[in-house]
């Protein structure tokens, strides 16, 4: 029985160990097994606390400070391996993630980010449970980065700018067209402002960013008008900055802001016209004018400056001019 415990293993292990290391393998189960008496007796199977793992990792990441839309974005990814592979999280193997990953991509016809956008956060996972001590080693360690192709995010040009502000029908959305474009914050933390959160005087708000972290983002002075008289055409007590057009007029919603700027688009033959298409528009125009990296990465929120750099798209018209400036 012992020897046919040890074969078992072994030929478990042929797929991912060389030779020498199933030597090795053989020698550590015949020294530490010789201390015991092996039967044929079935013990009982081992209990799956895989769910139990994912709730920790889970409840790990929000004390960092993940917001629930990334949590459930973490929660959705894991299980859905988990339910796939149907094994204990404790022995999935890299072999098995690269197999998810491939057959994945050919199921759903997922481009190369979001399978890298997959691999990251099943790298995260596995990553806790080693620091845990809950597996010896990540499976994901050996899975690589994924390459993607980078390509150029469209922005909005001065005329589309323009085109969309003059043909807005409501004060509300040319006042939320106005904020987008010349704050560049993130939609969802524009439906979280109320009246009192904005200090006309200085033309500035502060905004609560991912991870609830606080930054003062700035508007021009058109915006300012607009978003004044906006405000004095409401007659609701509600405190909320933006709400709906129709009572009882709540607190508008992110879903509702990308409803309208579409309708705006498709009325002015405008293509992708959404609410982050503003962001991008502001770190591009802000680095083609010279502005520090280092200080528009502050005006968007960003953690890592890398991420500022994706957002900023330098004009090709403009690369040339410095070349011609500074090579002649």
């Amino acid at each position: 029985m012992e020897e046919e415990l040890m074969t078992e293993v072994m030929q478990q292990m042929l797929p991912y160990l060389d030779n020498a290391q199933l030597k090795l393998l053989r020698q550590a189960m015949e020294q530490t097994l010789c201390h015991y008496d092996v039967t044929g007796t079935q013990v009982k199977p081992e209990e799956d606390d895989s769910n139990s793992l994912i709730t920790m990792f889970i409840a790990a990441k929000r004390i960092e400070g993940c917001s629930e839309k990334t949590l459930k974005y973490y929660q959705t990814t894991i299980n859905a391996l988990v339910s796939t592979l149907g094994k204990n999280v404790r022995h999935i193997l890299t072999e098995d993630l690269r197999i998810y990953l491939t057959e994945y991509q050919k199921r759903n016809q997922s481009s190369r980010v979001t399978i890298d956008n997959i691999r990251r956060i099943l790298s995260s996972f596995f990553s806790w449970l080693e620091d845990e001590d809950h597996i010896i080693k990540s499976p994901v360690r050996r899975i690589h980065k994924v390459k993607t192709v980078s390509s150029i995010k469209e922005t909005y040009s001065d005329e589309d700018l323009e085109k969309m502000r003059d043909n807005c029908k409501e004060l509300r959305d040319l006042a939320i067209i106005d904020m987008l474009a010349s704050t560049g914050m993130r939609v969802g933390e524009m439906v979280l402002l109320n009246r009192d959160d904005i200090n006309f005087t200085e033309r500035e708000c502060v905004v609560f960013g991912k991870g609830d972290k606080e930054r003062i983002v700035y508007f021009d002075a058109r915006a300012k008008l607009h978003v004044q008289e906006y405000l004095d055409s409401r007659i609701d007590d509600n405190p909320a900055l933006f709400v709906t057009l129709k009572a009882p007029h709540g607190r508008i919603q992110i879903g509702g802001i990308e409803h309208r700027l579409r309708e705006i688009g498709k009325r002015l033959n405008i293509q992708k016209v959404h609410p982050h298409k503003f962001r991008r528009t502001l770190a591009t125009m802000a680095i083609d004018k010279g502005m520090p990296i280092e200080q528009l990465q502050r005006l968007l929120g960003h953690q890592r400056i890398d991420t500022t750099l994706q957002y900023a798209m330098v004009k090709q018209n403009n690369v040339k001019m410095a070349h011609r400036k500074y090579f002649g």
